[in-house]
């Protein structure tokens, strides 16, 4: 049986495999413990759920605009501009269903067969798909754990070619937490501004900032008519089943990417819509707690990493992912079990010490491993415990 091209292309998720590998296991009566999850371990707050049992409760159940509801887009402006400093209207902001589908939405609207895209690498895992499935070709340029991730201008015009029409931009950034600072954004944006470059903005992570600041790229000078602002609902507001997210750009981008949309799904959940509203509506006074336990399990993970043989770990500034590099463990042993790269040492972990963790390469850092810690603390200390046992074992 044969499938289209650009099915053929598309890699697994990683990340996806890592949950079902834990469930299999767990299945077994193994007792797993996973840093594989990408989504808080908090509950979606109260509030939020109970608008959208009042939204049931009115009849709320049926289509709405294909691009989202007016009184969610204008949430999203006043979110917009009381958090990130950006002016918009209503008629540039698209509503989808989670950032996946955002971003996906912006691939189909701006590129096609014959154009490249710029990926900074570690990346999310997503991004190279959605780009190689609008037709174009996603195009690397590393950044480095010994300058913080940080990227340069000369770093990013090794990348740009005659073909290139865009760079993928996340900050805070999944999956090795750092916060893009002001000389990297600025970088950036005078490449994009040389260069005729569209810049896709992953700001998914953004109220999930322990060290430094978030700065949006459409507040830079010269960036707002060719930025593409993504965030999200799943993080900030532990939303990830909800699949809320959204997207702010030029009107003529916004209407382009809402008629792909109302042919391709129609229009976003009308429930998580209006709890959506409320969400961005009412003070995320529960987001103080969430970033202060990050912080703590943040801490503990990144200590207990530097204190493993053959282990280095860079505090990240955000997100809730550590991203350890690892790369001193292979060519080291355990019995008849050889470490050579980033995948056997993920499987090591999971059958020796039954913790997962994601291959660095999923990201394009195959040095590292990513692990999260949108998980309880003991789970982490337990966790981290095996983990050094495992480590302890090679030689």
């Amino acid at each position: 049986m044969s499938f289209a091209k650009r099915i053929n292309a598309l890699q697994p998720s990683a990340t996806m495999a890592v949950i079902e590998a834990a469930a299999r296991l767990r299945e077994q009566g193994i007792d797993v413990i996973s840093f594989g999850a990408g989504e808080p371990d908090f509950d979606t707050p109260d509030h939020i759920i109970a608008a959208a049992n009042k939204a049931l409760a009115e009849g709320h159940t049926r289509y709405t605009a294909g691009s989202g509801t007016t009184g969610l887009k204008q949430a999203v402006v006043n979110k917009l501009k009381k958090d990130n400093g950006l002016d918009y209207q209503t008629n540039q902001v698209v509503i989808s269903n989670g950032g996946k589908h955002s971003l996906f939405n912006i691939m189909m609207s701006l590129f096609e067969e014959g154009d490249e895209v710029i990926v900074l690498a570690p990346y999310w895992v997503t991004y190279p798909e959605v780009v190689k499935v609008s037709g174009a070709e996603p195009v690397y340029v590393e950044t480095h754990e010994k300058d913080g991730f940080q990227i340069t201008r000369e770093q990013l015009l090794e990348g740009v070619t005659e073909k290139t029409k865009g760079i993928i931009v996340n900050t805070p950034s999944n999956p090795s937490g750092a916060v893009l600072n002001r000389e990297s954004l600025e970088a950036i944006v005078d490449v994009a501004t040389s260069e005729d470059l569209w810049l896709i903005s992953d700001e998914c992570y953004e109220a999930l900032v322990y060290d430094g600041e978030h700065l949006s790229l459409a507040g830079f000078k010269g960036a707002y008519e060719r930025t593409i602002t993504v965030q999200t609902m799943s993080k900030a507001f532990a939303m990830t089943g909800w699949r809320m997210g959204y997207t702010a750009s030029s009107k003529e981008l916004a209407s382009a990417m809402g008629k792909f949309q109302g042919q391709a799904t129609g229009c976003p959940n009308s429930i998580a819509q209006y709890a959506s509203e409320v969400a961005l509506t009412e003070p995320p006074v529960f987001l103080d707690d969430w970033r202060a336990q990050f912080v703590e399990r943040r801490d503990y993970m990144v200590k207990a990493l530097n204190e493993m043989s053959g282990i280095t770990c860079l505090m990240p500034e955000g997100a809730f992912y550590a991203f350890p590099k690892v790369s001193d463990l292979f060519g080291k042993k355990a019995g008849d079990v050889e470490i050579k790269n980033d995948m056997d040492l993920t499987k090591y972990l999971l059958d020796e010490a039954h913790i997962t963790v994601v291959p660095g390469s999923a990201f394009g850092a195959s040095e590292h491993v990513r692990l999260s810690y949108a998980t309880s603390l003991d789970a982490i200390k337990t966790g981290l415990g095996r983990f050094a046992d495992a480590v302890a074992k090679l030689n």
